[in-house]
């Protein structure tokens, strides 16, 4: 997935092929309408981004991509 997004007040591109994936989460169970995945990933600039797919109940109905800082990368591998 490659998308370009607007984040710290710059247009930057964002993507899974060339970045390293560094966590995985899930919610719910599978095939539950509010369930949903992350994945965390850093580019090689490191930057900081998350991938999240789900049920149409849930915060991503269809796979997007979100820019997150470090701080927030440090609590998703918590």
């Amino acid at each position: 997935m490659r998308k370009v997004k607007t984040f710290e007040g710059k247009r930057r591109t964002f993507d899974t092929d060339k970045s390293t994936e560094l966590a995985r989460r899930s919610f719910g169970q599978f095939g539950d309408p509010a369930g949903y995945e992350e994945t965390l990933y850093q580019t090689k600039q490191g930057l900081y981004f998350v991938v999240g797919v789900g049920g149409p109940d849930s915060p991503y109905p269809a796979q997007d991509l979100k820019p997150v800082t470090k701080d927030e990368a440090a609590a998703f591998e918590a």
